[in-house]
């Protein structure tokens, strides 16, 4: 067993979680002279996940990290984006290019472990800790204790919990708060695929919506094919399956050509299931000395593209706050959940009304939906987004 007490110095954290939030807000800390140490439970970072998409939102972020450069030349320009019906009907044609130069910057879709990697070398060397699983969290004083399975204890200024939607962190901090299920269920799936009507140079792809379920197809970079599928159906019914590829094909059999074509393209060992899930806004996520971040703080459904976003944004906003007031810890925690509040919880609200309306089921609803998003002007879909896409951190 080893006990670690930092330095007195106020400017020292320890981050439970070394995902996208957590790595961003030690390199964030780091560069304003903060002692971090970042603590995670998996043995090693592994080379597996999906692709996560970086809206301009988070471009800003990663540019002012000094990241933006190295994230555009590992990941694949979306400059291409439809929306289209199950049999490839056209519905949407993204403003990809406009967006672009009203925001500064495409979007663009990265492998996840791709991301992990280029944040993980930004770091000071030793910052980030393996097979770290957390116990034990206490306050005494003037110091909040860590206590790891292994029977390491740290003992800290400031505990920064970015582990997840299933966050350790806010269980022994908030106490329980429960899961909203989303009503579908998502697959993915990495693939070496091609079409012609969606080349590598020029990135992006496309979506297909149907009756209670969508797909979604997009370059990887790399040479690589991310896909998704997002399945209305009752919690524990698909999840369990053994063979998601079947169960994906099943579902999409006769569906536009390119959907079936790169499931049937993607090896079973490149697939994961996962049940969508979020939470009830909360208006605090801070106790003390101890705080929340990214999905253990504000978990949203993927209907945006923005988990990944956000947590980058809380991240630099924390930075600057305990910039602000770096011998006031809970003052500067107070100050960061008054900032990323109301954004989040607008986001979180924004996903899940974004997934009612693309999982529609009922033939009249869809209907509905389709001869409107057909007839919005292209100034109308922009308008839509900017508070979103156009929000300077």
């Amino acid at each position: 067993m080893v006990s670690l007490e930092k330095s007195h110095n106020v400017k020292s954290a320890t981050v439970i979680g070394a995902g996208i939030g957590g790595l961003c807000t030690a390199i964030a800390l780091q560069q304003k002279g903060w002692n971090v140490s970042v603590y995670d439970k998996a043995t090693e970072l592994k080379d597996v996940g999906a692709g996560i998409v970086l809206s301009a939102n988070a471009l800003k972020v990663l540019g002012k990290l000094g990241l933006a450069l190295e994230i555009r030349k590992k990941g694949a320009p979306v400059k291409k984006a439809e929306i289209r019906t199950w049999d490839g009907k056209p519905l949407v044609n993204v403003p990809v290019h406009e967006q672009a130069q009203r925001y500064g910057s495409y979007s663009y879709l990265i492998y996840r472990p791709v991301l992990q990697k280029v944040l993980h070398s930004a770091l000071n060397e030793n910052t980030v800790n393996l097979n770290k699983r957390l116990v034990h969290i206490e306050q005494r004083d003037s110091k909040v204790s860590v206590v790891f399975e292994d029977g390491d204890v740290v003992k800290d200024n400031l505990v920064i919990g970015a582990d997840g939607i299933h966050s350790e962190v806010r269980k022994r901090v908030i106490g329980p708060s429960p899961l909203r299920y989303s009503g579908f269920t998502a697959i993915r799936g990495i693939s070496v695929y091609e079409d012609a009507r969606f080349p590598m140079e020029l990135g992006g792809g496309f979506e297909a919506w149907g009756h209670g379920k969508r797909f979604g197809f997009s370059h990887l970079g790399k040479g690589r094919i991310f896909w998704f599928a997002a399945i209305n159906s009752e919690s524990g019914t698909i999840i369990n399956s053994p063979h998601p590829k079947k169960i994906a094909l099943d579902h999409f059999s006769g569906w536009w050509e390119p959907v079936t074509n790169v499931i049937e393209a993607t090896e079973e060992s490149n697939i994961i299931v996962h049940e969508i899930f979020d939470r009830k806004p909360m208006n605090t996520w801070s106790n003390g000395k101890i705080t929340l971040l990214g999905d253990a703080a504000h978990p949203m459904l993927p209907n945006l593209g923005q988990g990944g976003a956000q947590a980058m944004e809380d991240a630099l906003v924390l930075s600057r706050c305990l910039d602000d007031y770096p011998n006031e810890v809970e003052k500067a925690l107070k100050q960061y959940e008054e900032i990323r509040y109301g954004r989040t919880a607008k986001v979180v609200k924004g996903s899940r009304a974004m997934g009612r309306m693309m999982q529609l089921e009922n033939p009249i609803a869809i209907f509905i939906r389709n001869q409107l998003l057909r007839n919005s002007p292209e100034s109308l879909k922009m308008k839509r987004l900017e508070w979103l896409l156009g929000h300077e951190v």
